[in-house]
């Protein structure tokens, strides 16, 4: 047996098909949610460098979009994309059609960030919002929205109000179906990484008096609000839900993420969802101890739902080929790998050669660290 003929049989977990929704997808090896920063700053939309980027990666079994704003209120960050207008649909349609025609599947992430943003990219520059009063931790990247970026202070977020809270789950809705007219074959609610649902699930920023606030059940009505109101217009089947038991943007945190996180977990069970994807924390973002901590939260989370699992956070290909077989998991998503490596899959199959990805093209710029890299055969699309 050849080298390459080994390394696929070591691999063969993540080489197999799996059902996800109504789709049988050829491998488990799926592309994780990647902002670039490179969308159009007037209207938030896409363009032909975007389904190029897509398009090269479609040999994911799954690729989940770069975080999506549903709203204008929902952006914190520069270049970012939107799903809320026709002109976005329009544009996103270039993507999906060029992923669709390459034989690949694609979810767009549905995002709204709350309180780790700035007032220039608020309506009329007013305060952003989240569950509480609070300042997150770091910096807000503005890039070239104001004369004194990229980079500034966020500013302390106001608490929302019922009525508005009501308001942001009709945009999450809104934004479903615009993600359904752009051809995405499905939406993942992000409800992970510091952003507005962590922020009303975790109990350092919220502090809420009201139905939102206080009890874990409580603080978990809006995840649950959202999935519930996203099931009115779309199948079940194509709603997947991204969750963070620990870590992200902000400095947000709870007291007991286990209990927390385990209860999000089963009150998404018994829904028919696609999919939850989960982000253990890892050696990128969190201290030893968290890392250790949040091992067990996941696999907690696991057991609590009852729909296919998808985790994420540094793996290398040998340790989510362990994680599927062992049947921690169903599938893995990669995301900085496949910033470099458009082919992971293939790359993975044979065990490498890997490129490494250039930091300094991540967020911003044009094709440059973005459709440029090289395939295992030299080729671009």
């Amino acid at each position: 047996m050849n080298n390459a003929a080994a390394t696929q049989t070591a691999e063969q977990a993540l080489f197999s098909p799996v059902q996800i929704g109504r789709f049988t997808l050829p491998n488990r090896i799926f592309m994780a949610p990647l902002t670039r920063s490179r969308s159009n700053a007037a209207g938030h939309t896409q363009t032909p460098l975007h389904a190029l980027y897509y398009a090269q990666r479609a040999s994911a079994g799954l690729i989940i979009s770069e975080a999506t704003q549903i709203s204008q209120q929902g952006q914190g960050y520069a270049w970012t994309p939107g799903i809320y207008t026709e002109e976005q649909v329009e544009s996103w349609k270039l993507v999906t059609d060029a992923v669709h025609n390459m034989g690949g599947r694609i979810f767009n992430q549905l995002w709204h960030v709350g309180g780790v943003s700035h007032q220039v990219f608020q309506p009329g520059n007013q305060t952003p919002v989240s569950a509480s009063a609070w300042t997150p931790t770091g910096m807000a990247f503005v890039g070239d929205y104001h004369p004194d970026g990229p980079v500034l202070p966020h500013p302390e977020a106001r608490e929302l109000t019922k009525a508005e809270i009501k308001q942001i789950v009709k945009d999450y809705q809104h934004a479903a179906v615009m993600a359904a007219k752009a051809n995405f074959d499905g939406v993942e609610f992000h409800a992970a990484n510091g952003y507005l649902i962590d922020q009303f699930l975790r109990d350092s920023v919220n502090k809420r008096s009201d139905e939102y606030g206080g009890s874990i059940e409580n603080r978990i009505r809006l995840l649950t609000e959202v999935v519930d109101a996203l099931l009115e217009v779309l199948p079940a089947s194509r709603i997947g839900v991204r969750l963070t038991p620990i870590d992200g943007v902000g400095g947000s945190y709870d007291s007991d993420p286990n209990a927390l996180y385990t209860a999000a977990a089963k009150a998404l069970a018994g829904k028919g969802l696609a999919y939850l994807h989960v982000v253990r924390p890892n050696s990128h973002v969190s201290s030893e101890e968290n890392v250790g901590t949040g091992a067990a939260i996941v696999q907690n989370m696991r057991k609590a739902f009852d729909g296919p699992f998808i985790v994420n956070g540094e793996f290398s290909p040998e340790e989510a080929e362990a994680w599927v077989k062992a049947g921690k998991a169903d599938a893995v998503s990669f995301g900085r790998p496949f910033v470099a490596n458009p082919d992971l899959p293939a790359r993975i199959a044979q065990n490498g050669p890997y490129n490494a990805g250039d930091r300094t093209t991540f967020f911003g710029g044009n094709h440059l660290g973005y459709t440029d890299y090289e395939t295992l055969h030299k080729s671009k699309i």
